[in-house]
């Protein structure tokens, strides 16, 4: 029974840090990107991998909450995850908040 046990352990934290990996992941795409893969919002995102989370701490794996939150996290990891990461930038803030047409010294407009 120790070895059963021992395994449910590990289960546990694995999916506890898949669902934080995920969250994580999910806190740093930029909102435009969810809106332009159709993939829902970044808050409902959030809230549903934050709850996945929180239910991966709280409850024992043999309980149906944490399925359900497994699921809401490979939902997310195989197709949100995928369809942000396809988009140009891969989702990620850009770095001195600049468009994506500046060059180091301003805008590029193309030799107008």
């Amino acid at each position: 029974m120790q070895g059963f046990a021992g395994l449910m352990w590990l289960l546990s934290v694995a999916l506890i840090l898949f669902s934080g990996f995920a969250l994580v992941d999910a806190a740093m795409r930029r909102e435009d990107a969810y809106r332009a893969a159709d993939k829902k919002t970044k808050p409902f995102w959030l809230i549903v991998l934050g709850l996945a989370f929180v239910v991966n701490l709280i409850f024992n794996i043999l309980s149906f909450l944490p399925i359900i939150g497994l699921i809401a996290t490979i939902v997310y990891m195989v197709d949100v995850r995928p369809a942000i990461r396809s988009l140009p930038g891969g989702g990620r803030p850009r770095r001195g908040g600049g468009s994506s047409s500046d060059g180091p010294y301003g805008p590029y407009n193309g030799g107008r």
